[in-house]
Formats: structure tokens, C-alpha cells, sequence
């Protein structure tokens, strides 16, 4: 073969086409033609999966019978192509008939070809299906031939499984006009089960976010249509006269171009077209716009490739335009279930929360910020579905199981009937767990441990206080700051403060400083890096700026004046440098404010959080400059595991139960008792029941967690003798699986009928 042939011009030029195909079945034909005339290949063939019948179907073939395609399939253990899915590997061979697991198919005339390749299609660990080439001379293929077709199908695996995820039909089956059940995994980030109708969440001037929606009013939308493209044409225009001094004709030719593709009989007109078959306005600029990008995409001069961003901004610039006059945003009514691509914490807490039966995301991850402000107002969420076609499901009727991380899209009567009977059997568990608000979180057999309630919304301090949460382990002061479009002024702080303070007046309010950067964007402030979660963020944002650091703590001070119940926690530290830095700003700052309000300040004390795998290293040294320690577990899990706990494709190596985390923990507060320093944790491992009864067992002075955890984590304290907890701690400690450590776990809460505080079982979709 070339090696022409198999230089990466020619795998874009293929994955682009493959990409621009209308749907599965012509992305396949395509795939087939263009990968056998890149390899010189007699036959190139494409088998997928289908899972309901365990075979290898023949979905596209160029170079085999056209009569056996979607005829002829192999079970799962038949045949060469068999084998290549069970051992998920290459077979490369020159005598394909003479293989023990060669099986003749007579349907597909495939008995005079004799060099065998095939190579499987995996996605996330998955088979989706085999591609085989094959030619007639008996010579294995190269080595560069196996590369060819491995990069190929790594690059194309998560084009079919989104194509085949989005397909409005069963691509292994006949076409149906009712729309077919459909489920789509993703990762738990707040649990509970909703049921509902999906409102598709899209953010200005985001063309790829737009959802599918039929005009209500064809007429209307032309109107629209007509508006923002006049509108439009206006704004280009005075671009054009605003650089007649600063740029010359020829750069200002593009300004030309803008206006032609703007032309009644050009771009608008195949707008309006979209429009009249049925397509509300915003819809048919996408579709339009993607059409001729894609186009745009596949030619091959550079200089016109290039291109497809200039019609991209011509679309966005429309698009802006007609969601300026938008009325047709989607209402958000009760049992609505919010799905999109990414929602933002300030985008969130601005909807109507009571009526958000469940949030849906394809990015995030467990536990994004966004997620956790979710899990303290107690909205059922499922981040990481890759593969949810948003833009498809505007209005279609969903189930989010957001204890096992799914979602179901039309789903049949029997599920949904199940998953009532699961909504039923939870409210009837929270309604059981009412009687724990008023108790402490004592184990039978005497031992107490403060339960403490993480805030940032003034919900989650009614409804701390409301369960009885014996102080705040963890305010999370950057919330005000993400709710504004600018920064908050250090009187405006100071009110905000107040509040958390008085309502926790005769128990501790731990307020962590300014802690943005990764996935706690500010609308007015982003921060934009290639590796966020190692970025500027935190303390190190803070000392950068110390005039805004200085205004935070100035108004946490003037707070807490007649309170006295303030603590300071110092987010993101690496090194004892930071803390001396944040010590002298803070110190100062108590001066200033004390002569200005002209009245005595008791000193905050003053934490570190434990994120950083460095500060294990540095407990002594720091241990003698502050006043107690705080681990946040979700950090700290994250950075000793390696794992971007916001990437969905390594989400699931995010485990609290992985013995390195409890090894850690257990360490810490052994190391903390040397110390003499107190020790809390906050984070989602102090909310869930399994970690928190091992967390009392290590000996940590508090539990921190959201508010809707509270309830739960004292129940299991108050069923659990520290004795029990501390054998159990014992036995998992040794362990080195995170999945047996876990199930282990929750085989002592099921033996001590505990079962409530697990999570359910997943029922089993059904026809």
C-alpha cells in the first residue's frame, strides 16, 4: 500500500466525510468506500454490535455481496470477526480459510479472498463493532496497514456511538414513526429520580446548542427571520465605514462577502426554506449554518477551509439577533427536566429552582461546583452523558435515575410505572428520616460527633438549621461573587456575611476565602488555561490580588462583630509561604477594621484546607501557624488519584473508597492527634453514610456535607456503635479493590438494616 495513502491528510479527508453523513448507515457506506481505496483494499466491511441479539451484523461491505448487508450477521464467539471482538485486539492474516475460527458465508462471495485484517471499534472499553479489509493475494497486511486502520477506527468508534445513540430509530431494525425507548449512561452527581419533560438549556449565540423545535407559526418565524437578517446586515455595514481608516480595500473585502452571503437568494433563502418545512427560526440557522460548514470543512484548499469560521460568525451574528426577540424560550414549568451541554452555577441558581425536577448534562463531572450547588437544593443531576442528543430531545418525555447515573428518553409504561413505585418508596424513606432532625449524631454506644452543613445559598442555612447542623464546616464565599456581574463591594459582602453568621449565631461558621479558578468560572472574570484544575485558582488567585482578598476578610470581620463565631479557612494552599502571606493580609486587615469601627475583635481561627497532596509533607510546619485543618475531600481524591473529577471520560476513576484515599484520611488524623490540631473533613465523602461511618471511625473531630446528606449521615451514626465502625474500619483498610471495599460496606449497612440509606436499584427497562 501508498504510504501516500495513509498519511493524515487522507484519515481527515475520510473522518471528515464520515462525519458530514446524514446519518449511521451513509457514514458507514462512506467509511467502507473511502477506507478501501485509501488501503488499495479488495473489500473493506464494517460489523456492529447488537446487543439485544449478541451478533456481529454486516452494516456496510465495499467489495462484498450488496444483498448480504444487514443480512448476514456471526454471533458474538463466531467466526474471525468473532474473535477479533472477544480478544478486542488485531488478527492479521495471509490464509484467512485457513483458521480454525474461520466461518464461510457463502451470502457475501467473501470464499475468494485470503489476506485477513480486522481491528475492533472500541468506545470506552466497549466493542461497538469490527472493521475487516481483506484482498485476494495471500500476504498478511503491513504493519503500516495496521496502524492505518487503528488510528481510524479509534478516531471514528465515538462517531458511531453517537450516531448510534442519536438515532431516532434502532439502526439494526426496521424504521418505526414512534419515537423508540431509548437509555444513555452518564455519572451520579446528585441523587434521586425524576420524571419529566426535557427543556433544552442553550446560551446565547450558540449554534451547535440549539435545539430541534417545530414552528408554532411559520409566518412568525419568517418575520423573525427577516428582522435579524436586516438587522444584521446593518451591523455589517457599520463595521465596514467604522474600518475605512484602519484597514485597506482587500482587508476590508470580507465585510463584502458578509453582505452577499446575506443576500436575499443566498443564505436567507435556504433559511427560509428550512423555516417553511416546519422549522422554527433559530433551528433551520443551525442546520443551514452546519450544512455549509461541514462543506466548508471537506475542501481542499486550505484558504477555503478556513472559511467555515467566517459562515460560522455570519450564523452566530444571526442566531444573537433572533434570541434578542426571543419569545419562544421553552417555559420552565413544574417536573421540568433541565438538560444541555454544560449549566454554569450562576446560570442555575437564576431559574425557577422549585420547578427543576432534574438537571442533565453531557460534560461535568461528579463533583463540578455546579453539581454540588444541585445537590444541596436537592435536585436530582446525572453529568457526563456524552452521548444524550440535546438538541433532539426538546420536549420529549424523560426518567432521571440519578442514583445509577441514567437516562431514559420515551420511556415505555412499565418503567415509568416502576420508577413511580421508586419516587413513592424515597419519599416515604424521607418522610422516616424526620425524626432524626432533632437528634444528635450519637452511636448507641455513646460517642458523639459534630454534623456540620456546607453553604453558599441561603437555602442550604435554612435547611441546616432546620436539621439541626451544629455549624457551618464550609461557606462557600465564591458563590455571591458568581451571582453578580462584577466583583461585590466589601459592604455588600459584609451583609452577606452577616446572615450565615447570625443564623449559626452560638455555633461556628467556617468561611472559606475566595476560591475560584477550575470549574468555578465568575461571569466577569474567566480564567481560561489549558489544565484549570492546576491552575490559578484559590489562595493563589487571592494573594495576586490582595486588594480583593483584603476587602473579603475586612467584610468577614465587620460580620462578625458581636458574634465572635467566625472561623477563616485558607482553600488551595501548597506551601507554609501562602499561609504567612494570607496570616500578614489578615492580621492587618483586623487592625485596620478595629480602628475604623472603633471596637475590640476577638481573632478569627484560622484553617488550612487540605487538598494538596504537598501539605501531607508540611503538617508540622503549618500545624504551627494555624488552628485547625479542614481536608476537602473532593480535591484532595482528585490530586491523589490523577483524576480530573470534571472529565467525564475518567470520571469513574474517582472513588472515595479507593484505598489510597482511606489510607490518607486515616493518616491525617493520626497525624493531626500528634499535632494536637483539631481536624475536620467536608466534601461529598463526609454526605455519603458508607464513607462517613469510617471517617468517625478514623477519629475526625467533624463531618461537613450539604444539607440534603444531613438527615441520612446522622441515621447511620445513630445505628452504628463506634465499636462496629471501628472493626469495620479495620477490615477495609487492608483491602485494595475500591468496588470490594464499598460493597463490603454496604453489606454491614444491609445486615443492619440500613438498606434506606443505599442507593437503589436501577429497575430494568422493559417492552
Amino acid at each position: 500500500m501508498p504510504a501516500m495513502a495513509m498519511q493524515l491528510e487522507g484519515l481527515r479527508k475520510i473522518v471528515q466525510e464520515v462525519d458530514a453523513a446524514p446519518s449511521l448507515h451513509e457514514a458507514l457506506e462512506v467509511m467502507v468506500r473511502l477506507v478501501a481505496a485509501a488501503m488499495e483494499a479488495e473489500v473493506c466491511s464494517v460489523y456492529l454490535l447488537d446487543e439485544r441479539e449478541q451478533r456481529f451484523i454486516l452494516m456496510a461491505s465495499k467489495g462484498l455481496n450488496a444483498t448480504a448487508v444487514g443480512e448476514v450477521s456471526l454471533a458474538k464467539s463466531e467466526g474471525l470477526v468473532g474473535l477479533v471482538g472477544q480478544r478486542e485486539e488485531i488478527i492479521n492474516l495471509d490464509d484467512a480459510s485457513s483458521h480454525p475460527r474461520f466461518r464461510y458465508l457463502p451470502e457475501t462471495g467473501e470464499e475468494r479472498y485470503n489476506a485477513f485484517l480486522g481491528v475492533p471499534i472500541m468506545y470506552r472499553r466497549k466493542v461497538m463493532g469490527v472493521m475487516v479489509v481483506q484482498h485476494h493475494e495471500r500476504r498478511a497486511f503491513s504493519e503500516a496497514a495496521e496502524s492505518f486502520l487503528v488510528t481510524l477506527c479509534a478516531q471514528l468508534s465515538g462517531a458511531i456511538a453517537h450516531a448510534h445513540a442519536i438515532g431516532t430509530i434502532d439502526v439494526f431494525r426496521k424504521p418505526s414513526s414512534t419515537p423508540s425507548p431509548k437509555s444513555f449512561n452518564g455519572i451520579p452527581g446528585a441523587g434521586g429520580i425524576a420524571i419529566g419533560r426535557a427543556v433544552v438549556f442553550y446560551p446565547p449565540a450558540d449554534l451547535d446548542l440549539v435545539p430541534d423545535r417545530q414552528a408554532e407559526n411559520i409566518n412568525e418565524e419568517l418575520s423573525h427571520l427577516q428582522q435579524a437578517v436586516i438587522a444584521v446586515r446593518n451591523d455589517i455595514r457599520e463595521l465596514d465605514e467604522k474600518m475605512q481608516d484602519a484597514l485597506v480595500s482587500d482587508e476590508r473585502a470580507l465585510f463584502g462577502v458578509y453582505l452577499r452571503m446575506l443576500d436575499d437568494n443566498a443564505l436567507p433563502a435556504e433559511i427560509s426554506a428550512e423555516i417553511r418545512n416546519g422549522s422554527w427560526a433559530q433551528g433551520a440557522v443551525r442546520h443551514v449554518i452546519e450544512a455549509h460548514s461541514v462543506h466548508f470543512a471537506q475542501m481542499e484548499d486550505e484558504y477555503l477551509r478556513e472559511r467555515a469560521s467566517d459562515l460560522r460568525d455570519l450564523g452566530r451574528r444571526i442566531l444573537s439577533r433572533l434570541q434578542a426577540n426571543d419569545t419562544h424560550h421553552r417555559e420552565i414549568n413544574e417536573q421540568s427536566i433541565l438538560i444541555g451541554e454544560e449549566i454554569t452555577t450562576a446560570a442555575l441558581v437564576e431559574l425557577p429552582l422549585d420547578n427543576i425536577a432534574a438537571i442533565v448534562t453531557t460534560e461535568g463531572a461528579v463533583n463540578s461546583h455546579m453539581v454540588i450547588v444541585a445537590r444541596a437544593l436537592g435536585i436530582p443531576t446525572v453529568v457526563g452523558v456524552t452521548e444524550l442528543p440535546v438538541t433532539s430531545l426538546d420536549d420529549a418525555e424523560l426518567i432521571v435515575d440519578a442514583h445509577q447515573g441514567r437516562v431514559y428518553v420515551h420511556p415505555v409504561r412499565r418503567l415509568r410505572q416502576r420508577y413511580r413505585e421508586i419516587q413513592r418508596e424515597e419519599q416515604q424513606a424521607a418522610k422516616d428520616l424526620k425524626a432524626y432532625e432533632t437528634r444528635d449524631a450519637t452511636t448507641p454506644d455513646g460517642y458523639s460527633i459534630p454534623l456540620y452543613v456546607n453553604t453558599g445559598l441561603m437555602i442550604d442555612v435554612i435547611r441546616g438549621v432546620q436539621r439541626n447542623a451544629q455549624g457551618v464546616g464550609l461557606y462557600r464565599s465564591e458563590i455571591p461573587f458568581m451571582l453578580r456581574d462584577r466583583f461585590p463591594g466589601e459592604e455588600e459582602q459584609r451583609l452577606i456575611y452577616r446572615q450565615q453568621l447570625s443564623h449559626f449565631a452560638d455555633k461556628p461558621v467556617v468561611m472559606r476565602t475566595l476560591d475560584i479558578g477550575a470549574d468555578k468560572d465568575l461571569p466577569y472574570f474567566s480564567i481560561k488555561e489549558d489544565n484549570s484544575a492546576l491552575g490559578w485558582r484559590g489562595i493563589r488567585f487571592t494573594l495576586d490580588h490582595p486588594e480583593i482578598f483584603s476587602a473579603q476578610i475586612r467584610a468577614m470581620l465587620k460580620a462578625s462583630i458581636g458574634l465572635n463565631n467566625l472561623h477563616i479557612l485558607l482553600p488551595m494552599v501548597t506551601s507554609l509561604s501562602e499561609v504567612e502571606e494570607a496570616l500578614y493580609l489578615l492580621e492587618r486587615s483586623l487592625a485596620e477594621v478595629q480602628e475604623e469601627e472603633q471596637v475590640k475583635i476577638l481573632a478569627p481561627r484560622v484553617g488550612v484546607m487540605v487538598e494538596v497532596p504537598s501539605i501531607l509533607m508540611q503538617m508540622e510546619d503549618i500545624a504551627s501557624c494555624v488552628d485547625f485543618f479542614s481536608v476537602g475531600s473532593n480535591d484532595l481524591t482528585q490530586y491523589l488519584l490523577a483524576v480530573d473529577r470534571n472529565n467525564p471520560r475518567v470520571a469513574s476513576l474517582y472513588n472515595h473508597f479507593h484505598p489510597a484515599v482511606l489510607r490518607t484520611m486515616n493518616w491525617l488524623v493520626g497525624q493531626c492527634k500528634r499535632l494536637g490540631k483539631p481536624i475536620s473533613i467536608c466534601g461529598e465523602m463526609a454526605g455519603d453514610p458508607l464513607s462517613a461511618v469510617l471517617l468517625m471511625a478514623m477519629g475526625f473531630n467533624a463531618l461537613s456535607m450539604s444539607s440534603s446528606n444531613i438527615l441520612k449521615v446522622r441515621k447511620a451514626i445513630c445505628n452504628i456503635p463506634m465499636a462496629d465502625a471501628q472493626k469495620l474500619l479495620d477490615e477495609i483498610l487492608p483491602m485494595d479493590n475500591p468496588a470490594v471495599i464499598r460493597s463490603w460496606v454496604e453489606r454491614y449497612f444491609s445486615k443492619h438494616q440500613l438498606q434506606d440509606l443505599l442507593r437503589p436499584a436501577s429497575p430494568k427497562p422493559s417492552n
